[in-house]
């Protein structure tokens, strides 16, 4: 008999928001890369801009927004993951198979993305308004206040505009991050250079965010366009998909780069903070070994 640590269902949304605090700049400029048309602004000069006009604080843009995000979705996701996956795992601690860990995930992130869409659609305008005229500004005081006003203006089903998207993007990123991140995990520690330690999860989240980003990027920057969007811009999602085309192939990769830069720390992060929770505060469960 051995024991392990597992995690706890609501560990992941802890340690996806204590990721955002670090990374949340990178995803303000993110945004803000995605929704430009016509001429493209650089990530560096973008952020001369921010830092111009609104100073240092005008990268946390936004924050709340994106604290509430991670405490809906990624708590979501994570938690859907992780319950299903402890209980369908085999009494003898073998991992279970990559396709169910995948379908697990798209599953979990499907709903995550449902349940985090209102503060995702909140968080993407509050990063987005840094750029805009005076007079466009949204000029939400806070997430709370965001949603509120969404609701109260445009409609409480306003807050799930996009929501096919968020959704989609949802599924393919938690299965990008989660199931690969095992799947890497996994592998690496029956080799003998790695074990159950920080570096082994610095390398394994690594490589799950660079899958993940390259997975998500074309339709991040969809639903990003559609969040942004005033009432009645944007006709449905195909005239979407077709207006982003006219751009070019490449216009579904806007912002990549720093959507990894964004994404490769935060998924490290993520995982890290993930693995300390678990390691440190994780419940013990009793696993019989052959």
């Amino acid at each position: 008999m051995g024991e392990v640590r597992i995690s706890r269902w609501y560990f992941g949304g802890l340690a996806s928001a204590g990721a955002a605090c670090v990374t949340h700049p990178l995803d303000l400029l993110k945004v803000q890369m995605q929704t430009q048309k016509g001429n493209n602004v650089s990530i560096l000069k973008l952020t001369q801009i921010v830092l111009k006009n609104q100073g240092i604080m005008g990268l946390y843009n936004g924050i709340s927004a994106s604290l509430l995000r991670q405490l809906t979705y990624s708590t979501a996701r994570f938690g859907i993951y992780e319950v299903a996956k402890q209980t369908l795992a085999p009494k003898d601690g073998v991992p279970i198979p990559f396709y169910m860990s995948a379908l697990l995930a798209g599953l979990g992130g499907f709903a995550g993305g449902f349940v985090g869409n209102p503060a995702d659609l909140v968080n993407v305008r509050m990063q987005n308004d840094v750029k805009l005229p005076p007079d466009q500004r949204r000029n939400y005081k806070n997430a709370i206040h965001g949603l509120y006003r969404v609701a109260v203006k445009e409609g409480v089903m306003r807050l799930w505009a996009g929501a096919s998207m968020t959704c989609s993007r949802a599924a393919l990123m938690t299965i990008g991050q989660l199931s690969f991140y095992d799947l890497i995990k996994s592998f690496l520690t029956t080799t003998p250079y790695f074990g159950d330690n920080v570096s082994t999860h610095v390398t394994s989240s690594l490589l799950a965010g660079a899958i993940a980003t390259t997975m998500t990027q074309p339709v991040d920057v969809l639903k990003t366009r559609a969040m942004n969007a005033k009432p009645g811009e944007i006709k449905g999602i195909l005239s979407l998909i077709m207006g982003t085309a006219r751009e070019g192939p490449l216009a579904f990769f806007k912002g990549y780069i720093p959507a990894f830069v964004r994404l490769a720390p935060h998924t490290i992060l993520t995982f890290v903070f993930l693995e300390q929770l678990r390691i440190n505060f994780g419940f013990l469960k009793v696993q019989k070994v052959e």
